[in-house]
């Protein structure tokens, strides 16, 4: 079933501005990250890590998505999604390093790496496609994002297609392919993972997971959000990306 999300206007945030402070929606997951930002690439000059002013508790909250932004059927999560540990735990195949750092990235929720410790989470469910969305706000070295972020914009020729070996639904084929983006904050990269498992009944329809990923800086802060679905994408990635971006570039204006 295609979803339809409906965003209220990307700046109508005054009111959400002024009880940030009085409520918090972020949902912490926390889990090992055993992979370290890549050593290749270039990115923008970054200030000392003691020049970056971080985001307070209030400033990360407000920056976060809520239900009332992607309208019907988004609510609240229960939970970690049905698909998280039996799908995207998985061990890549592939000789390339890049592949497993990707899947392990995935699973843990840390796109930007373990040392991108995120200031604030939320996640949000459409249990009609099983489908959730996940934010991330934090601040950190520009350069450090951005070399982050090169490292995103090479998987698709370093990881392109491979075969990963789940906990649960046995081995997946895994494609890797980029995933357009408005001209969002001051870079940006996205992608769409799809994993197909083959089913053990030849006339079984295949399971497949989409997952559509991508992180943002804005000046010294980032966002990550991944949007993932056993159902029919509906492109909410992209509009929640635009909405977000915006949220956290008003808060820090405020």
């Amino acid at each position: 079933m295609t979803r339809r999300p409906v965003l209220v206007p990307a700046l109508a945030f005054t009111g959400l501005l002024a009880t940030a402070a009085c409520s918090a929606t972020g949902a912490d997951h926390a889990a090992a990250d055993r992979a370290t930002p890549a050593p290749h690439g270039t990115g923008a000059t970054g200030a000392p890590a003691s020049a970056v002013s971080a985001l307070t508790p209030a400033q990360a909250q407000a920056a976060l998505l809520t239900q009332a932004d992607l309208g019907a059927p988004w609510t609240a999560t229960q939970g970690a999604a049905t698909w998280r540990d039996g799908l995207l735990k998985a061990s890549a195949s592939a000789s390339s390093p890049d592949c497993q750092r990707l899947m392990d990235a995935l699973y843990t929720d840390q796109l930007l790496g373990a040392a991108a410790a995120p200031h604030a989470t939320v996640a949000l469910d459409d249990g009609t496609d099983e489908a959730q969305l996940r934010q991330q706000v934090t601040t950190g070295r520009p350069a450090d994002v951005d070399r982050t972020l090169d490292w995103l914009r090479s998987l698709p020729r370093t990881c392109g297609h491979f075969t990963a070996t789940t906990t649960s639904y046995g081995v997946q084929d895994v494609q890797v392919a980029e995933f357009p983006l408005p001209a969002l904050g001051d870079a940006r990269e996205a992608l769409r993972v799809t994993l197909t498992g083959q089913p053990e009944d030849a006339d079984a329809v295949p399971m497949v997971l989409t997952l559509d990923v991508a992180a943002v800086r804005v000046g010294d802060d980032a966002l990550t959000l991944s949007d993932g679905t056993l159902g029919t994408p509906a492109g909410t990635l992209q509009q929640a990306a635009q909405v977000g971006t915006q949220r956290l570039t008003a808060v820090r204006r405020h």
